[in-house]
């Protein structure tokens, strides 16, 4: 890890940014320009951080998207004379000032000082990196700009302990899965650079996005100032930073991956319990990096453990949350032990919570994808030092394999559902299938609480109907009538396969609302002679399961 101090966070100043963005939007410096500017091999190349084709594209190209491009993602050193005609409102000096550039030539590689030579050939690099941002959403389509911390493909060199991330791959992740309907109060807690708070404020009234890190917060700010957005940032460890108020949506990318503990080096983890370095898991001394933005300074997965167990209290009547983590499965336990165990109380207490595994990697593999996160690849020296202190902390744990997935949280509100125990609901969903995830996922949280208000004589009354999006696939021996295997599969959705016998297949398959269930189980029943009562009580458990993943509709 370098020892290098890194360079201060951007400055908000209105003036400036409101210039930088005149010169950002003329450019123009989007993704779309950006995507055009490289094509497709390029583009490609660089989002799997290969940035050779890219620089090959740019490096005669005078235009401001490419100078911009390469200053600010490739980590090239550019004349202040091309500086100034890719920022010509912002201007180099404008730029020094907020904190994008410095000189190339000093001593220090983030040059901390606010002057640079008035010569148009002096060499200046970024400080941070800025780049474009789009997506589109179901409260609509995006087009920002964010700031963050140079990547290593800029520098490279390893990320430091209080790197501020830009837009990965579990913020995407993230803002997919979260609902958009209106609400009025919106936690993002460990917020970063604040994509997912920016994201929030297009369909919230108010915004309170919390995070260990001064510098994250720094970064945040800057964000919302750069895209015309207004939050209300806090400082501090978790949910410490909003006392006893609750809120209509909390999210959280809480800092979840599993690290080795050792004895603290000192300065502070996400939770300010451990420092950037400490000994190995397996006591060999090992140095283990750590980093804010995904170290939690917890043994294992106790701090995921410890912010859901406290996180219901913050949650208003109707409230949701939707945050993702990791869980540790040991050896001859179910994989949903852990969240199972979080999540008790909070049913417990009448909430709904529902937990989603989408992958699984055993201890090696954890360790690879975490170890090569902090910039180390098995070429490096510490690669073999670090694998094995992941893999000494797991052993120690007895930990056969790690999960990944989502949680997702529901207060149900008093006034639209009686009172109730929560629905403690886990699965294993590793599909993706079209349409949007968040309000299919929104949609399965409605069910949940609609259901619990529903014994069996209730939904056998009601007229459901089979979603247009899920088919029937059956397997057969060529030549045979009879199938070995039925299965109900979701084109939406997390594009789930269910596996059906004959009666269960005809009922979903009859399932146009003219009928209610129990009238659609009797006519089926006329046809093969089976029981009613006894296919109804078959039925019925199974339809519930087909309600809440949306592939039957009440």
């Amino acid at each position: 890890m370098s020892s290098d101090p890194p360079p201060v966070p951007p400055r908000a100043l209105p003036a400036l940014i409101s210039a930088l963005r005149s010169d950002l939007l003329a450019a123009p410096y989007t993704s779309a320009a950006i995507e055009a500017l490289l094509g497709p091999v390029a583009s490609a190349a660089l989002a799997r951080e290969n940035a050779v084709p890219a620089d090959r594209v740019t490096a005669a190209l005078l235009d401001p998207p490419a100078v911009l491009l390469r200053l600010f993602t490739l980590g090239a050193v550019v004349p202040r004379s091309l500086v100034e005609a890719a920022l010509p409102t912002l201007g180099v000096d404008g730029a020094l000032h907020l904190g994008l550039l410095g000189p190339a030539s000093l001593a220090d590689p983030y040059g901390r000082d606010d002057h640079a030579a008035d010569d148009p050939d002096t060499p200046l690099r970024a400080l941070i990196d800025l780049a474009p941002y789009a997506a589109s959403d179901d409260a609509g389509e995006i087009s920002w700009w964010i700031a963050s911390d140079l990547s290593e493909l800029a520098t490279g060199r390893a990320l430091g302990p209080e790197h501020v991330l830009g837009v990965g791959g579990a913020s995407l992740t993230l803002a997919r899965i979260t609902p958009r309907e209106q609400v009025g109060t919106v936690l993002d807690l460990g917020c970063g650079g604040g994509i997912q708070a920016m994201h929030a404020s297009r369909h919230a009234d108010r915004v309170i996005a919390t995070d260990l890190s001064a510098r994250a917060l720094d970064f945040a700010a800057f964000n919302a100032a750069l895209n015309g957005i207004d939050l209300e940032l806090r400082q501090g460890s978790l949910l410490d930073p909003v006392g006893e108020e609750s809120f209509d949506l909390i999210i959280s990318n809480p800092p979840f991956v599993i690290t080795p503990r050792g004895r603290p080096h000192g300065g502070h983890g996400a939770d300010g319990a451990d420092g950037a370095d400490g000994a190995g898991a397996d006591g060999s001394g090992t140095a283990t990096p750590r980093w804010t933005y995904r170290d939690g300074g917890r043994a294992g997965d106790t701090l995921l453990a410890e912010l859901l167990t406290a996180l219901p209290a913050h949650l208003a009547p109707g409230g949701r949350a939707v945050l993702l983590g990791n869980w540790e499965i040991s050896p001859d336990a179910a994989w949903d032990e852990h969240p199972r165990s979080w999540l008790e109380p909070a049913a417990a207490g009448g909430v709904d919570a529902w937990v989603i595994q989408r992958d699984q990697e055993d201890p090696a593999q954890y360790a690879e994808t975490w170890v090569r996160d902090g910039g180390v690849t098995d070429r490096d020296q510490r690669w073999s030092a670090l694998v094995s202190a992941w893999l000494a902390d797991f052993a120690d744990r007895d930990v056969e394999a790690v999960g990944f997935g989502y949680l997702l949280l529901h207060r149900p509100d008093p006034g639209l559902s009686a009172s109730r125990r929560g629905v403690l609901r886990t699965e294993v969903a590793t599909g993706t299938g079209t349409g949007s995830p968040a309000a299919h996922l929104a949609a399965g949280l409605t069910a949940l609480d609609v259901l619990a208000g529903l014994d069996d004589e209730a939904l056998a009354t009601r007229r459901l109907v089979r979603a247009e999006d899920v088919v029937e696939r059956r397997h057969l021996t060529p030549g045979a009538w009879d199938p070995m295997l039925i299965e109900l599969v979701q084109g939406a959705g997390l594009a789930r396969v269910v596996r059906a016998d004959q009666m269960l297949a005809a009922t979903v398959g009859a399932l146009d609302g003219t009928l209610t269930v129990g009238q659609v189980v009797a006519a089926v029943c006329a046809l093969t002679d089976a029981d009613p009562d006894e296919a109804l009580e078959q039925v019925l458990p199974i339809l519930r399961d087909l309600v809440l993943t949306s592939m039957v509709t009440l």
